[in-house]
């Protein structure tokens, strides 16, 4: 008989993580700070709303470009508490995206779905290589976005408009989300949970991905980024890795350090 898995400590990050609160306040200042530095940056509307930006830290103005979707289960942060991630990949001559976009309850998370295709369709017209990696939500988002049928969406648009996905502590089946605290503001039932989870999708026929997730992360994050590369390693290039000694929080920080392997790797998917 399997044991009941507690749902709401599985997937309720900032009570697993207590200095949660000190570790986002740190996000905050390393991007300001980056910000201050930075030469370039500019700012890419892709549509009206007055999140619908995305903050572009370009490297040079051809080759390929890294988008970074950020996280916060869909309803918190945006792009400002991560522009120091842009920092590993700048410096090997790699231009970055974060883009921001609506929040739940305001939105839905098929509606989010729909403006990071959005937002992506914006970074197409610049006619460049494009790999989408994002953190937590943000890599819900960036696998969503590799499984797109973009020609469906724009005959003009290429099929391998997204060359690969870097999905960190990302979640691919939202369904565990809906008896949790996390879903007060998701508004999911089954069905609708489903429907917004690429798990679910057809798989892409093109890209790569990889799904990466901390080390210590509990048991539930680790399923989910096995099942997404067990589910579509017979459809394109898949790869798993746990990062030890990372929790949720930390998973990320490795894109801010130019030697790293995450940025290593980021780097040799964007110039294949």
């Amino acid at each position: 008989m399997s044991a009941v898995i507690d749902l709401e400590a599985e997937y309720n990050n900032r009570a697993k993580v207590p200095e949660s609160a000190a570790l986002i306040a740190g996000w905050a200042q390393d991007a300001k700070a980056y910000r201050e530095i930075v030469q370039g940056k500019r700012v890419i509307r892709y549509d009206e709303g007055a999140r619908h930006s995305i903050d572009y830290f370009p490297a040079r103005d051809e080759g390929p470009i890294v988008v970074f979707i950020h996280g916060g289960y869909w309803q918190a942060l945006d792009s400002s508490f991560f522009s120091h991630l842009a920092r590993g990949l700048n410096s090997h001559g790699i231009s970055v995206a974060v883009p921001s976009y609506d929040l739940c309850p305001n939105v839905s998370v098929g509606d989010i779905i729909v403006q990071m295709r959005a937002a992506t369709r914006e970074l197409a017209k610049l006619d460049r290589r494009l790999v989408v990696s994002g953190h937590s939500a943000g890599g819900h988002l960036a696998a969503c976005m590799l499984a797109t049928d973009w020609r469906a969406l724009d005959p003009a648009l290429p099929q391998d408009l997204i060359v690969g996905a870097y999905a960190i502590s990302g979640l691919f089946d939202l369904r565990p989300l809906v008896p949790t605290s996390i879903n007060s503001a998701l508004h999911l039932d089954d069905a609708g949970a489903r429907e917004v989870s690429p798990l679910f999708w057809p798989a892409p026929s093109c890209g790569s991905l990889d799904a990466v997730v901390g080390g210590d992360e509990g048991g539930e994050y680790l399923r989910q980024s096995q099942g997404i590369v067990d589910a579509w390693s017979a459809h394109i290039p898949t790869r798993f890795e746990a990062l030890p000694g990372a929790n949720h929080f930390t998973a990320v920080a490795p894109l801010a350090d130019p030697q790293s392997a995450m940025v290593l790797r980021l780097k040799a998917l964007a110039t294949l």
